[in-house]
């Protein structure tokens, strides 16, 4: 088994590999695997896929990703783990700073040099076995040079001061009348970032999101 094969299986589903690394000790990973690989998307690539198939459920992405992957990562003679199993949920975050070699933008998502804040993370798999993956990925982090930090300023609500976020100033704008940009067209801080924005989600993807973060924090 090697990357092309796990790679070409991945992108039957609509989702791609996005990198992977060796995991040791300090990195948190169940059952002590040799090689870890994430699974996401970039840019919606998976909401043709998603949208085609979904069904009505309570968690209708996360209920997809599971009918796509599980039966992958059994071909592939993988474990699987999700970031949203728990809690206590698995530390996917930094996982994809290994793997990805990325970091966190101002506002809390991961920032990727060519896709900026347009990309997710759905899964990894957990492989018993050393699997070559290449050279590491480049360091290069899009935020250093952006000296205005539009995505701090874009909030009407202010819920990003660039050490952490208010979720209740989040939700209550939502909420509110003043928010349907938000729900209807996307986060606007997320938008702000210059970094990708040809890679946007689409309008319906958007107003998905946003639903689904009301729905999974705002009850």
């Amino acid at each position: 088994m090697d990357l092309s094969t796990i790679e070409r299986r991945i992108a039957a589903t609509g989702l791609l590999v996005r990198g992977g690394f060796h995991p040791g000790g300090d990195d948190a990973v169940p059952g002590n695997p040799a090689t870890l690989i994430l699974v996401g998307d970039v840019a919606g690539r998976l909401w043709p896929h998603f949208n085609a198939a979904r069904r009505d459920e309570a968690d209708p992405l996360d209920s997809w990703t599971r009918r796509v992957l599980d039966p992958a990562a059994t071909d592939l003679g993988a474990r699987i783990v999700y970031p949203f199993d728990g809690p206590p949920h698995h530390p996917f975050q930094r996982w994809a700073m290994r793997a990805e070699g990325l970091r966190p933008s101002p506002i809390g998502p991961l920032a990727h040099p060519e896709f900026g804040l347009w990309h997710s993370y759905r899964a990894a798999l957990l492989f018993g076995r050393r699997i070559d993956l290449g050279p590491p990925p480049p360091a290069d982090h899009p935020c250093d040079g952006c000296a205005d930090k539009p995505c701090l300023g874009a909030c009407p609500v202010e819920a990003f001061d660039g050490r952490g976020f208010s979720l209740p100033a989040c939700l209550g704008h939502l909420r509110a009348p003043q928010g349907r940009p938000c729900m209807t067209g996307g986060c606007l801080a997320r938008h702000a970032c210059p970094v990708g924005a040809e890679h946007a989600y689409g309008a319906d993807h958007q107003a998905f999101v946003a639903q689904s973060f009301l729905a999974a924090f705002g009850r």
